[in-house]
């Protein structure tokens, strides 16, 4: 587990840990000059490297500067847990270049810094901090607001985050800070209502080294729950001791809270009570919820970054025009960005933080009958599977991400309550609610509560592969119980329905180990909040409704200007009268560029093939369909579509139809007086059109008679495709058809793209999302730097097959892959550097490997599907992406 992850004035409190006097002891000292890498004239960094004793302690610190002599604000930037100061030295480069004076350090036991770890201890950690503003104070590039006081700022991540909290706690001299997917109640987070979180806490321990490698306490604390398997009170205190809600009334600076939704670890609780807590004492407070966190996804590097940035400026510089961005916003996901594996998101915002319960709406439940029983079994095995901690990117939450239901619950131990069919579509932001009615066998009962999006077919997904664990003391007796559900932002189609489970057990959790028997009734609805007032900006107007008329008319002036170019044309090729498509050695180097977007490409496209254009951003892709549509020409070669050499006007374009960058259409009018009218544009018979063709084969159904302002994204992409489709061009050529859209919308898309070419009709397809490549297309031709890398039927680039790639913690000796190879389901098992290539035949499943896995005591890490295209494209690129 790796939990190093990347990171105002307030009011004066007299609240110090240590005097502004006190000793720093510089020990070491190094300098270097390093340059940040930009287009513009960014100053060069200076970065000097000292080891500073701190009450018999040594800190590794590196000090960050750029620039022309004068005071400037500072910054002190935290690390994640196990890591240390090098992890978040390109964001203090940025800082610094951006005018700051920027001091990272690696947190004691870690890096090169000595000491015990003590989970950011007061009287440790934050300690260290207020010496380490001691020593910024005193440096003549440091901007102070009195003698021993510098502006100041704190930020980081996981770690470093709760250091950043505690700071400003601690310490008065603190003037904003940023802290990142963290904890506000480490016993909260570890501990949640008194059930132990074991699998986190052990990655905790083991990170740092072991027990040895903490402070007594901690290290005695945590044999004692972890072998016991349940917290006491003297362990809770010692954590909320370590914690920001120990000084939530002291926390009174501009605070930028960005927190995980992809975290089993640090859930989005914790940073809503810290929103709720600072807020109260009246400092500026803004929210943002990444796509990423503690069990994977994507962190938004760079957009943090951009943001604690303009939080900085305006809070430390005093920029009041700098834009810290909305009160409260959310990122959400739909598809994969195949060129780095990242998921394709876009932000939702509000005027202020909605909190985990706005918006709510009632879901009745019914299950197979009104009370259900179900065990706890004898040593709490097998567990119910929900998250795997600690494995990044790796995470089952990623596969949840995309729409794809991995998690496990045993028969016989959990219960289940549906609602009916979702009308309209309903995006669940923030936690749901639910009162139970809870009896046992045994005096504790300790439930897993999970709400699951079911779809039409029955698949089931748990969002963010997130569960709530309950503890219910005097069980015997039964007891009402309100639970409050992990918070998630989260789109329920229409049609779907919610689950709710109630297990009785978890991998990631420790259960009673006497085996019992639970009974649970409802005792009301389901209660879901939707925070109605959190919205996507509307998209602006695309601008070819400004451009297009003027467009036109020079377009028509060039038509007549070349006509007689155009005649005089190289003479059509008999040869390749039935070919769609061929391309001779491509070139084009755009003026004043320094180099080619497209060089020396030649690639043959047959009639009926669905062909998909790969390569990462920048290959070419986008300018060879230009190219190919007339839109511009080449400096060298040629293209030929039937036979046809490709120029501005060429008549031949009339049999191609394509989609590039969007469509625009009126939003008064309906989909069909759209097309319509598109249609009437060309000057072509409306005969021609064959418009119940492209829209039959489009599946727009009855909403064409509606405004188009009334669409979803979806239905405009489809509209969009439906227009590119009228004349039911011979070749059809679709740029990033799917951009924007949710996976059953992308589902739907794959759809339209294979009944097109079904009829012997050919389609051009470039898209991100290589999954969707892998199911509809026939060919690929994978471009790299503007040139060809491999071209060919997908089968042969990446072969075929239903495979799962298992992450293992350690290798599996060969007896325990021969059981593997044997499980029902299983085709083979190979080896490999990660773990097992597991490929399943046509009776497998991911759940069932799952639960065998765990069965054989298999220490799995990961569990994901092999994405074979998506392999073969990154090594044909080699890693450019």
């Amino acid at each position: 587990m790796d939990l190093r992850l990347p990171g105002l004035r307030g009011p004066r409190r007299p609240r110090r840990i240590v005097s502004a006097v006190a000793a720093v002891v510089v020990l070491a000292g190094a300098g270097t000059w390093t340059a940040v890498a930009s287009d513009d004239d960014t100053p060069a960094v200076h970065r000097a490297d000292r080891v500073m004793a701190v009450d018999g302690v040594r800190l590794d610190t590196s000090y960050f500067t750029s620039g022309a002599a004068g005071r400037r604000p500072a910054v002190l930037l935290g690390h994640g847990f196990g890591g240390s100061k090098d992890d978040v030295r390109g964001q203090a480069e940025k800082l610094a270049a951006d005018g700051y004076a920027v001091l990272t350090w690696s947190a004691r036991g870690f890096g090169k810094s000595t000491g015990k770890i003590g989970l950011n201890d007061p009287k440790g950690e934050v300690a260290d901090v207020s010496r380490l503003i001691d020593w910024l104070a005193e440096q003549p590039q440091v901007r102070l607001d009195k003698a021993g006081d510098p502006r100041v700022g704190v930020a980081g991540a996981s770690y470093g985050g709760a250091i950043s909290l505690l700071a400003a706690g601690y310490d008065d001299r603190v003037d904003a800070i940023a802290p990142a997917i963290t904890y506000w109640n480490l016993a909260d987070a570890l501990f949640p209502d008194g059930v132990f979180k074991k699998l986190w806490a052990g990655i905790f321990f083991n990170t740092g080294g072991g027990s040895a490698r903490f402070e007594p306490a901690l290290a005695a604390m945590y044999d004692r729950v972890a072998e016991s398997g349940t917290p006491d009170p003297a362990a809770r205190a010692l954590l909320e001791q370590r914690s920001p809600s120990a000084v939530a009334d002291r926390i009174k600076v501009p605070t930028l809270l960005l927190q995980g939704q992809t975290d089993s670890l640090f859930t989005l609780a914790q940073s809503d009570a810290a929103e709720k807590a600072i807020r109260a004492n009246g400092a500026p407070v803004d929210v943002d919820w990444l796509s990423g966190g503690h069990d994977g996804g994507d962190l938004e590097g760079d957009r943090v970054q951009t943001r604690v940035r303009a939080w900085f400026d305006r809070y430390l510089k005093d920029d009041k025009a700098a834009d810290t961005g909305p009160a409260f916003r959310v990122t959400r996901t739909g598809g994969v960005d195949s060129t780095d594996g990242a998921a394709q998101l876009r932000g939702a915002s509000a005027d202020s933080y909605p909190g985990l319960e706005a918006g709510e709406r009632s879901f009745p439940l019914t299950g197979r009958r009104e009370e259900q029983s179900f065990a706890n079994p004898p040593g709490a095995s097998p567990p119910a599977v929900s998250a795997l901690p600690g494995l990044g990117g790796g995470g089952l939450s990623q596969l949840s991400s995309l729409g794809v239901g991995v998690s496990l619950d045993f028969p016989g131990q959990y219960a289940t309550f549906d609602s009916a069919p979702v009308t309209g579509d309903l995006r669940v932001t923030g936690s749901p609610t639910v009162t139970v009615h809870v009896k046992s066998t045994s005096d504790t009962a300790v439930l897993f509560a999970k709400v699951y999006d079911v779809g039409g077919s029955g698949s089931q997904v748990l969002p963010s592969q997130l569960v709530t664990p309950v503890r219910v003391d005097g069980a015997k007796a039964g007891q009402d119980v309100t639970i409050t559900l992990p918070a998630i932002d989260h789109k329920v189609e229409e049609g779907h329905r919610l689950r709710l489970v109630l297990a009785s057990t978890d991998l990631g959790y420790a259960s009673p180990m006497t085996p019992a028997t639970y009974t649970v009734s409802l005792k009301g609805d389901l209660s879901v909040p939707t925070a109605p007032a959190v919205t996507t900006a509307a998209a602006p107007l695309p601008s070819w409704v400004w451009w297009l008329p003027l467009a036109g008319a020079a377009i028509a002036l060039a038509l007549l200007l070349t006509a007689r170019r155009r005649t005089a044309g190289p003479a059509p090729d008999p040869a390749l009268a039935e070919v769609p498509l061929q391309i001779t050695d491509l070139s084009k180097k755009y003026a004043n560029g320094d180099r080619y977007s497209v060089r020396d490409l030649s690639f043959r496209v047959e009639k009926g093939q669905v062909l998909g254009l790969l390569g990462p951003n920048g290959a070419g892709k986008t300018t060879t369909l230009r190219m190919l549509m007339g839109l511009i020409g080449p400096d060298g070669g040629e293209i030929r579509v039937f036979g046809h050499a490709i120029r501005p006007g060429a008549p031949v374009l009339s049999r191609v139809g394509s989609f590039v960058e969007g469509a625009g259409f009126l939003p008064h009018l309906s989909g069909r007086e759209n097309l319509e009218l598109y249609w009437q544009a060309t000057g072509r018979p409306a005969g021609d059109a064959h418009l119940e063709e492209a829209l039959e084969i489009a599946g727009l159904g009855e909403a064409l008679a509606r405004a188009v302002r009334t669409y979803s994204q979806g239905m405009r992409q489809r509209l969009a495709i439906a227009q590119a489709m009228l004349g039911l061009p011979d070749l059809l050529i679709l740029d990033e058809p799917t951009n924007g859209l949710d996976p059953p919308q992308i589902r739907e898309m794959r759809e339209v793209m294979i009944r097109y070419a079904a009829a012997g009709r050919t389609v051009i397809v470039s898209s991100h999302l290589l999954s969707e490549v892998e199911q509809s297309c026939t060919h690929l031709v994978v471009m790299d730097r503007g040139r060809l890398v491999q071209a060919g039927p997908v089968a042969e680039i990446v072969g075929s097959g239903d495979t799962l790639l298992v992450g293992t913690a350690t290798p599996v000796e060969e007896p325990l892959v021969e059981k593997i190879a044997a499980l029902p389901g299983v085709a083979s098992v190979a080896p490999a550097d990660e773990g097992l290539l597991i490929r399943l035949d046509a009776d497998g499943s991911a759940r069932r490997l799952v639960a065998e896995l765990v069965r054989l005591d298999v220490p799995v890490q990961a569990v994901g599907p092999h994405r074979r295209l998506e392999d073969a494209f990154l090594t044909l690129i080699g890693g450019s992406a």
